[in-house]
């Protein structure tokens, strides 16, 4: 039996019920000195609800960072707009947090004042205590509390991403955005990560843009898959449904005829765009 994508019309705009963020026919292009504008990203249609966990998956040099980043108001787009919450996205802001793979880390600063100067810089109104309260909420949340005072040398690189992730949570953001954030550890670390970040995703639901280039992570923690076409000139081809509920199982997943058929779509799709000539 083929799967077949369903939620997305043939441009590949995603039909949402809330659209909490949009993007409407988003371009990015680089001048070039002699053979004029080197588009990156063509035309690139997408929204995402308020408590939704989607994933980007494309071959590398397709434009996934590049969009991600200007999400993040990290990069410019050159024509279209993106909108979170109705507010057009012009620069970084608060309301939108980033998770790097490389984690980001201030070295010479503690676990626990790593996570600290977020809450600082952002919730300037709180009081100490409640500061206190909010640091110490999400250290226990990725279970840091025991390595509160290490530093970052002192720590695994599962350790560290959970710094980067307690950090960026704990400023409260309206969406997180994760640059393929599992794509340095090791499969077992990896494996407890990617169920760490889903838990606390289940109870404490926000917007959230994944870039990955795994699959099986992909169908795990996504509710929507976007699949990009090659690059230069990339956009959204289709936006697969992920039709398990939450909390997830993830063995009881992978022996279901439905995992299969969707994980089969999405690595045709991949090996397809990875031998078609440009």
């Amino acid at each position: 039996m083929k799967y077949t994508p369903s939620v997305v019309d043939t441009h590949g705009k995603a039909m949402s019920s809330t659209n909490f963020l949009e993007i409407k026919n988003l371009v990015k292009a680089y001048p070039t000195p002699d053979k004029g504008n080197f588009v990156v990203l063509d035309g690139v249609n997408l929204t995402i609800g308020e408590n939704e966990f989607i994933s980007v998956i494309g071959h590398s040099g397709c434009g996934k960072s590049t969009l991600l980043k200007i999400v993040a108001g990290l990069e410019k787009a050159s024509s279209g707009s993106v909108r979170l919450d109705g507010k057009e996205i012009h620069k970084p802001g608060a309301e939108r947090m980033m998770v790097f793979q490389n984690y980001s880390l201030l070295p010479w600063l503690t676990v626990r004042e790593n996570i600290r100067l977020a809450v600082d810089e952002v919730l300037k109104n709180a009081k100490n205590a409640e500061r206190i309260s909010i640091v110490n909420q999400h250290l226990a949340m990725v279970n840091l509390t025991p390595a509160a005072d290490k530093y970052p040398d002192e720590i695994s690189g599962g350790m560290k991403q959970r710094v980067g992730i307690a950090r960026a949570l704990a400023i409260r953001p309206k969406m997180l955005l994760m640059d393929e954030p599992f794509g340095a550890l090791d499969a077992l670390t990896r494996g407890k990560l990617q169920r760490q970040v889903l838990d606390i995703w289940e109870n404490h639901r926000q917007a959230v843009m994944m870039i990955t280039h795994d699959v099986d992570e992909a169908i795990y923690m996504s509710d929507r898959i976007v699949l990009m076409t090659n690059g230069p000139a990339a956009n959204i081809r289709e936006i697969l449904e992920v039709p398990f509920p939450h909390p997830r199982d993830r063995s009881a997943m992978r022996n279901s005829k439905e995992y299969f058929e969707l994980r089969n779509h999405a690595l045709n799709f991949l090996d397809k765009y990875f031998t078609q000539e440009e």
